[in-house]
């Protein structure tokens, strides 16, 4: 491990030990991880002993699925779940790639991130909670599906949208967990929500217990986190910034060999 990472391993060990952090997260889906950073991602987080959290490209994105039994991954999130029958196919899916005993160790999750979803609540309610599939409130992409910048994801308005779904949750015996925007600010948010129903809240690269809601402590948890994230873009950026430049001189010796002759006049 690099020295990024062992920074980045001790955050994570901190921020299980005290701050609540249950897992890391990736996406194959908006992010565009690549498979090479999400082996890095993976070797942090089992050293830490937490899990990982990884978003598909879609909702019968069966590629991915398979790639996330293969790497071992713990929340698999869905995007982009709009109907009922887009939820439907996320469950075919997942039951064609896992086998029924492993899907005990897994959480299954769909994005509720636009109103589309929001005004198909109940169906898909009932449908998640025969099937053990749990919510995520993606609240930067809702407030966009509004016409809203981030800047509402904390208004009154969006917690309403937000303790909706958390009651729809309760009442159908599935997880719900908030992300997007998530800071300092959110808090209260939060807290409100989990007054309804909240398992877990995530940052971009983060998920925590909603627990850590309950503790002083919450703001310094949320600092940890802003950490982890910044050294992993840092050392994203080295890495790739290294391949890049690792065959620059064979490249410019290469063209300097191969440069047009110029014939010399007699």
């Amino acid at each position: 491990m690099n020295s990024y990472e062992k920074q980045m391993l001790a955050l994570l060990r901190k921020g299980r030990d005290e701050f609540g952090v249950v897992a890391v997260k990736a996406e194959f889906e908006a992010e565009g991880t690549r498979v090479d950073e999400l082996l890095r991602l993976l070797e942090v987080a089992r050293r830490a002993d937490v899990r990982v959290g990884l978003k598909i490209g879609g909702c019968e994105a069966i590629r991915d699925l398979i790639e996330c039994r293969q790497f071992g991954v713990d929340y698999i999130i869905a995007p982009m779940v709009e109907t009922p029958y887009a939820l439907s196919k996320y469950i075919a899916a997942r039951d064609k790639v896992f086998p029924a005993d492993e899907r005990n160790d897994i959480s299954f999750l769909f994005n509720v991130e636009t109103y589309s979803t929001y005004t198909q609540l109940e169906a898909l309610g009932e449908l998640a909670g025969r099937e053990g599939v749990g919510m995520v409130f993606g609240r930067v992409d809702f407030a966009g599906s509004l016409g809203h910048d981030r800047s509402f994801v904390n208004s009154a308005e969006m917690l309403g949208y937000v303790e909706t779904v958390a009651r729809t949750a309760r009442e159908q015996g599935a997880e719900l967990v908030t992300g997007g925007g998530v800071s300092a600010a959110s808090i209260d948010f939060l807290r409100h929500v989990k007054s309804t129903r909240l398992d877990r809240f995530e940052t971009r690269k983060v998920i925590f217990d909603a627990a850590i809601l309950d503790s002083q402590r919450v703001e310094q948890a949320l600092s940890n986190a802003i950490q982890f994230e910044l050294l992993w873009l840092k050392n994203k950026r080295d890495y790739y910034a290294t391949i890049s430049a690792e065959d620059a001189k064979r490249i410019a010796m290469m063209e300097n060999r191969h440069q047009p002759q110029v014939a010399v006049a007699a």
